[in-house]
Formats: C-alpha cells, sequence, structure tokens
C-alpha cells in the first residue's frame, strides 16, 4: 500500500491519496484498488508488488482513476442513498412484517435445542417418555425458512454440501 501511496502522490492523485491512506476509507477504497488493478490489469492482492516492479504500468493506472473519481464518488453516493432507502423502508414497515425473520431464526434455534438436548434432559430428570420430533421434519421446517428468508440458493448451497459429505 505504500508503493501506491507514493506513485500517487508523484502523479498528483490527491483523491487517490485520501482513499489508500484512511482518511476516507472503507468501501471507497476498495472501489480504488479494484479500479486501479483493472486499469493496470492486475488483480487487486498483487498491485502493491506491480507498483514496486512496474511502476509506470501503475502510474498510468493512478492517473487513469483518479479522471474517474466523480464517477467513482457517485457510484458511493448512489450506492449509500440505495442502502439508506431501503433501511427508511424497513423501518416503516409495521412490526408483523419484519418480525418473522427474528423470530423464525430464534423459533429455529429453541426447536433444535429442545429436540437434542433439552428433551433428553427432561427425560432423564423427571423420568418420562416425551417423543422427540423427527429430525427429518426440522430440517424440512429449517429447510423452508432458510428458502423464504436467504433465497432459494442458499438452501441448494446447503443441500449439495450436506449430500456431497
Amino acid at each position: 500500500m505504500s508503493a501506491l501511496l507514493a506513485l500517487a502522490a508523484e502523479v498528483g492523485a490527491p483523491f487517490i491519496q485520501k482513499a489508500l491512506s484512511e482518511k476516507v476509507g472503507g468501501p471507497l477504497a476498495t472501489e480504488v484498488l479494484r479500479t486501479i488493478a483493472d486499469r493496470a490489469g492486475v488483480s487487486p492482492a498483487a498491485l502493491d508488488e506491480t507498483a514496486r516492479g512496474q511502476p509506470d504500468l501503475v502510474r498510468q493506472a493512478i492517473a487513469e482513476t483518479e479522471a474517474l473519481a466523480p464517477e467513482i464518488i457517485a457510484l458511493q453516493e448512489a450506492e449509500l442513498d440505495a442502502k439508506l432507502a431501503v433501511f427508511e423502508s424497513e423501518r416503516t414497515e409495521p412490526v408483523w412484517v419484519r418480525a418473522w425473520r427474528p423470530l423464525g431464526m430464534y423459533g429455529l434455534g429453541v426447536l433444535w435445542f429442545w429436540n437434542a438436548i433439552i428433551l433428553h434432559v427432561a427425560n432423564a430428570i423427571w423420568k418420562i417418555a416425551l417423543p422427540p420430533m423427527p429430525f427429518e421434519h426440522l430440517m424440512a421446517i429449517s429447510a423452508l425458512y432458510m428458502t423464504l428468508y436467504m433465497g432459494g440458493h442458499t438452501i441448494k448451497d446447503v443441500a449439495g454440501k450436506w449430500i456431497g459429505k
């Protein structure tokens, strides 16, 4: 990173210097690094090493990225505005619309904990024979929740990894 900052200072790229020196940081710095790496034709991980080995290539990429500064800032602002709009719309929803997500997570956690631990401890302490919920039913309920909350690709990925074991 120090090689990139030195080259940015040489080229006269104040936007890139601020973004990479943690004065702005975060997603903006990530986007700046990705843009410089794309312009230099290397991966972001190899960018600092390329800056030491081929400084002219990286200087050119920094200059091109500095020219794109207004576009990069506009993109970051648009992303922030979209996140704020989603937050605002979720904040104004009625509680029952958004409460199913955390209630579903905690409810599933309680069901799994009950079925795997508490039920057996209760049966042993009080010498009763409460039947456990079949684990395939519990897995089906969990899969349904994951499908509704996290989308179909999540359950497909989980099922693929489960079957692959």
